[in-house]
């Protein structure tokens, strides 16, 4: 298991995760519809990103941002591959208190 601060940039999973807002993302843990997740963007490999799990879609994952008129997600890239998952985002660490 590894944990990894991750910053929000962008409006894509608001209201939920907020734009400058740090996580934390755990990996090696299971990860279900309903989860948002840290994961590789498949069309930009170099780049990480956040997503929320609609639902398992063959061998890998729908995902979808929560704000859906400011999310490049799976409607625009179809399903992404499990190994693209790199940890399930858990807690909020700043702002401690909205």
């Amino acid at each position: 298991m590894k944990v990894t601060t991750v910053r929000i940039i962008g409006p894509s999973m608001e209201p939920a995760l907020r734009n400058g807002e740090v996580y934390l993302a755990v990996s090696g843990v299971a990860v279900k519809a309903g989860d948002a997740v840290l994961m590789q963007h498949p069309q930009r490999r170099e780049m990480l990103t956040v997503k929320r799990i609609v639902r398992a879609q063959g061998d890998g994952w729908w995902v979808e941002g929560d704000n859906s008129t400011h999310s490049t997600d799976s409607r625009h890239f179809g399903a992404i591959s499990g190994d693209l998952v790199r940890g399930r985002v858990l807690f909020r660490v700043r702002p401690f208190r909205r």
